[in-house]
């Protein structure tokens, strides 16, 4: 995989930093779980010719993984638990793909990772439309000014009508969508794409040809509209059709609209078949916009061509059993980055050194000497990280901490030997520190049981399947019977711990937690101590 690179003894002029910045597009693609994430993932890849062939996972014995899953559960399952950065040229520019996890129980996760892109690929299934997951990512998106590009992926499979789609977009989230291609065929029946021109008029076909099981990429052949009706008859005459009527309805791309986040360009594909990847990234080069400037803790915009700042956003360990090390992954905001430059840690003031950088693509690792804004870049062993936190050269800039999603589920985890009780707390804190589960603590329970908090049960499992296969610590899990927590104080917590079926723990970052185990306990508690700190933990606005 090719990487900027660049003499680690010349500095940037304004010039050269700001064309590095335009070239770069940083994305994530977000979607219901089974909508076909990390199938177009791959797919992207082998357009961009950064793999020669692609394999879908299907969960079953001998079959391929794909390139960004890399946890022995994904590839059992056929999802993907964890993100995953890939980063890749295509033309002129710098592709970071940042891939996200594919279950709703991760979410967390994929809320960190929308703290890192520029822009959003939102993927629908063209059988089921807008599923309960994607309209929560959705949300985030809209919530951090993210523009979203939507994919209706499946197409080569039965599904429903093109238009109705769109509606339920509209209807449903209030986005505007602005095909820029539009199927020719059913769904079931995937032959080709129209491409609109400024004013939803017709301009070309483009016709797919399968390849066996999609592994390489799908040949094309394109038709102007005169040819395309010849050779396809009414399939055309429907599609540009429907072309007109989106026009008349005012669907037509806007840059200023799409990029203020009210209206998104919509592509129909089928990643597994490779049909409308190629589109997807000419869409993403020419529309998606470059990395942009960003806000600090106090409010100032910290712009792109300011000295070196990034923004942790995902610390992972065991990516590799030959490499029992722990990268942090930044997303950088501003400035050139060179692997070896002493950088500050604004969390802790202290001098951080970055002589061991790498790029990531899937389980391979690639030393990157050079990087700039909107690069992902993984930092080696470093401890002293997590997600949320700053390094800065030169004056200190510190950026918003990444909010907490309010945890649902709650189980206490014990190691099965007590002889393994260094290794298992070395654990904790490990998987503590990466955010894959909040662990919480008070001192009736003590340290050697530790309350796991998680917003779905499936990170429980993660958790497990870690402590024995990275630290080779068998843990006891046991589900305790809570469904809210609600921040508190240290002047309410005595009175919520007297209470019965409430119980009160401090998280790792500091904020008291009371659990409660259904919403009618917690409503009782309000009404007879009204006085009490019981707030909502909010996505957004937890920190």
């Amino acid at each position: 995989m090719s990487s900027p690179t660049s003499s680690a003894t010349t500095a940037p002029t304004p010039g050269r930093l700001g064309d590095e910045v335009a070239r770069r597009r940083t994305f994530a693609v977000i979607s219901h779980p089974d909508a076909g994430k990390s199938t177009l993932t791959e797919a992207l890849a082998l357009h961009a010719k950064v793999i020669s062939e692609a394999g879908a996972i299907h969960g079953k014995s001998g079959r391929k993984s794909t390139v960004s899953d890399w946890m022995e559960m994904e590839k059992a399952r056929g999802i993907s638990v964890s993100s995953t950065a890939l980063q890749f040229e295509y033309g002129d520019c710098v592709i970071n793909l940042v891939d996200t996890p594919g279950h709703s129980d991760f979410s967390e996760d994929t809320y960190r990772v929308l703290t890192a892109v520029d822009a959003a690929v939102m993927l629908i299934d063209a059988a089921k439309g807008l599923e309960p997951q994607t309209l929560k990512l959705f949300q985030v998106a809209r919530d951090r000014g993210i523009p979203v590009i939507t994919v209706i992926n499946k197409w080569d499979r039965p599904g429903r009508e093109p238009l109705e789609l769109l509606d339920e977009i509209i209807e449903r989230i209030g986005l505007t969508p602005t095909p820029l291609f539009l199927p020719v065929g059913i769904a079931g029946d995937f032959r080709g794409l129209l491409r609109r021109g400024e004013d939803g008029a017709a301009t070309e076909y483009i016709n797919f040809t399968r390849t066996a099981g999609g592994a390489t990429i799908a040949p094309e052949e394109h038709y102007s509209p005169e040819q395309a009706a010849a050779k396809e008859g009414d399939v055309w005459t429907t599609a540009a059709e429907e072309s007109e009527l989106l026009s008349a309805a005012g669907q037509d791309h806007d840059q200023e609209l799409f990029l203020a986040g009210h209206t998104s360009p919509v592509i129909y594909a089928s990643a597994m078949l490779n049909f409308g990847v190629r589109q997807l990234l000419e869409t993403l080069v020419e529309l998606a916009p470059a990395p942009r400037s960003r806000k600090d803790v106090n409010g100032d915009q910290r712009e792109t061509t300011d000295p070196f700042s990034a923004v942790i956003f995902k610390v992972q360990a065991g990516m590799d059993t030959a490499h029992r090390d722990r990268l942090a992954f930044m997303r950088i905001v501003s400035g050139e980055f060179e692997r070896g430059m002493v950088v500050t840690h604004a969390q802790t003031g202290r001098p951080f050194a970055t002589k061991y950088a790498l790029t990531v693509f899937g389980r391979e690792r690639t030393t990157v000497d050079t990087a700039y804004p909107g690069d992902v870049v993984g930092l080696v062993n470093a401890t002293a990280l997590a997600p949320g936190h700053t390094l800065f050269v030169d004056k200190k800039v510190q950026f918003p901490p990444i909010p907490s999603f309010a945890p649902e589920h709650f189980a206490i985890l014990r190691a099965q030997s007590a002889g393994k009780y260094k290794q298992f707390r070395k654990a904790i804190d490990q998987l503590d520190s990466e955010g894959v589960v909040q662990v919480l603590r008070n001192d009736v329970r003590g340290d050697a049981s530790p309350v796991l908090a998680a917003v779905g049960p499936m990170q429980f499992e993660v958790v497990t399947a870690r402590m024995l296969g990275e630290y080779n610590v068998e843990t006891n899990l046991d589900n305790l019977p809570y469904q809210l927590a609600r921040r508190t104080d240290a002047e309410s917590a005595p009175e919520l711990a007297r209470q019965r079926g409430v119980e009160v723990f401090t998280r790792t970052d500091g904020v008291m937690l009371a659990l409660f185990g259904d919403k009618w306990k917690l409503a009782y508690v309000q009404k007879e101590h009204p006085n009490l700190t019981l707030e909502p933990l909010v996505a957004g606005n937890d920190q």
